[in-house]
């Protein structure tokens, strides 16, 4: 039985496929053709579809306004993976391998919170970082940030080691590793794939995060760039190709992470979808 689909219907479905990612990348495309126009072409209508003179002037002005943002924003983004997979790469493995009491509560607990608004756990950590004087800080933004983004962590690392036989630990053992050694050793490389996954989220999270910003900081000591974007649109209401310069750097380290950790995500996020 031919099970090959025809020909016209490969071509169709490739259309479909084209006009959707068309549709859906257009939003990027329009932001890039922004910040390459000048300011007084921007006021024609309709608009052009491509910038006949591009400047790079909205960029000059994005990175010698904005660029402290997104240093501020990478060192907290960076700082967010790093706590994230150390307190999640552990309890993963606690979870899948060593049997931990109490696993199953702990994550209906984290599924239950990723159900949550982000405002009702940031009123909270307000009240707390008021307490503890963590409010204006790197380490309260990066703590914020891992919180939310260690449920998601341990799910997928914990889905993931499922799947690693238990006769690669047994052998490690054999071989005189403990826990330690063989979570270390063994656990952890073949966990690469599920490992960068969850970095790259906790990474997007905290790059993106705005909620956060705004309310466990004020004044001018630590703004990510989500908060001086949104600052910048405010004082910049005409001059678009700025602000929209501003957006595209700010798109490029999450686009080029998302490019280069694409085969491993594609692994990692279906990791035990899957059972023999």
């Amino acid at each position: 039985m031919n099970t090959r689909r025809p020909t016209w219907r490969r071509w169709t479905d490739t259309g479909i496929g084209l006009a959707v990612c068309a549709v859906l990348l257009f939003p990027l495309y329009w932001m890039v053709n922004v910040s390459l126009t000048k300011p007084t072409e921007l006021i024609r209508n309709p608009p052009r579809f491509l910038p006949t003179n591009p400047t790079f002037d909205g960029y000059v002005q994005a990175l010698d306004s904005q660029l402290p943002h997104l240093l501020t924003s990478l060192v907290i983004a960076l700082g967010t993976v790093a706590l994230t997979l150390a307190v999640s790469l552990p309890a993963a493995y606690a979870m899948a391998k060593l049997r931990a009491p109490g696993s199953g509560l702990v994550m209906f607990l984290f599924l239950l919170a990723q159900m949550l608004p982000g405002v009702v756990a940031v009123m909270a950590l307000y009240t707390i970082y008021q307490s503890v004087g963590l409010l204006n800080s790197y380490a309260g933004l990066i703590l914020a940030d891992a919180t939310a983004a260690v449920p998601l962590a341990v799910i997928v690392l914990r889905a993931f080691m499922l799947q690693i036989p238990d006769e690669l630990l047994e052998a490690a053992k054999l071989d005189g590793a403990g826990n330690v050694r063989a979570f270390v050793s063994v656990v952890v490389p073949i966990s690469r794939n599920a490992v960068v996954t969850a970095a790259l989220f906790s990474f997007l999270f905290a790059w993106a995060d705005f909620l956060h910003a705004a309310s466990l900081t004020s004044g001018n000591d630590i703004v990510p760039f989500t908060l001086g974007l949104y600052r910048y649109i405010g004082a910049q209401t005409t001059d678009w190709n700025a602000v929209m310069a501003t957006a595209v750097l700010a798109s490029v380290p999450a686009a080029l992470l998302l490019i280069v950790a694409q085969r491993y995500v594609a692994v990692g996020v279906t990791a035990g979808a899957v059972k023999d």
